[in-house]
């Protein structure tokens, strides 16, 4: 199984990605998360890659490609895999397909997760992340049990810089001019699934296994 989840920012994409991941045992790639890890690790690539983030801006499809094709060639991800953030432009749509058919394999599916921008603006807003294990929290609808604390390994919780309001307008911005032509692209291939994304979290992921199963 090898799908990619898409989606405006804040849809909830990160969260069902991690549920599906659980689920299905299958390995993860979300660009952000190698981003940010590298930005940590002090890497330059990271430290390049955080300059577009804070600003609200897609990564460069050079430095996006090479962190993708990388991991893409790691032993795990020979039988399945779930994209995360990625691809986000046409270009690198047809990026990810050359490395896909260079390595003999192809897309199965394409889950997008449909949003208004008042929902998205509200959810973005309260997102708190954990700085040490990397678990999202909602300060309305999915609290920690001590404020600013995480439930997992107690480490601090904290806003991320692209999720203040006025990067999260830009974000969308960026994503309704560049991100949503992958929608076309993909609808053509016959592998694009909408899946609605103003229901409850547990109502998005049972429609999302409804895909899954058929695969």
């Amino acid at each position: 199984m090898k799908i990619l989840v898409m989606g405006p920012p804040g849809a909830g994409k990160g969260s069902q990605s991690a549920k599906i991941v659980k689920s299905y045992n299958i390995p993860s790639i979300s660009t952000g998360q190698m981003f940010r890890e590298a930005y940590k690790n002090n890497e330059s690539m990271g430290i390049e890659a955080m300059e577009y983030i804070k600003n609200g801006n897609l990564v460069s499809d050079q430095i996006t490609n090479k962190i993708v094709k990388h991991r893409l060639h790691r032993y795990d991800t020979e039988r399945s895999f779930l994209l995360d953030g990625y691809p986000r432009t046409v270009r690198q749509a047809v990026a990810l397909d050359e490395m896909l058919e260079n390595m003999g394999t192809k897309l199965d599916a394409v889950i997008n997760i449909l949003s208004s921008n008042d929902v998205l603006f509200e959810r973005m807003e309260n997102r708190r992340v954990c700085k040490k294990c990397g678990a999202t929290y909602h300060l309305i609808f999915k609290k920690p049990s001590i404020s600013g604390v995480c439930d997992l390994c107690s480490g601090e919780l904290y806003q991320r810089e692209d999720d203040t309001l006025e990067s999260v307008k830009r974000r969308l911005e960026i994503y309704e001019t560049k991100t949503k032509p992958l929608l076309d692209y993909y609808e053509k291939k016959g592998i694009l699934y909408n899946i609605n994304g103003m229901q409850p979290f547990d109502n998005v992921y049972a429609d999302i296994e409804l895909v899954l199963r058929e695969l």
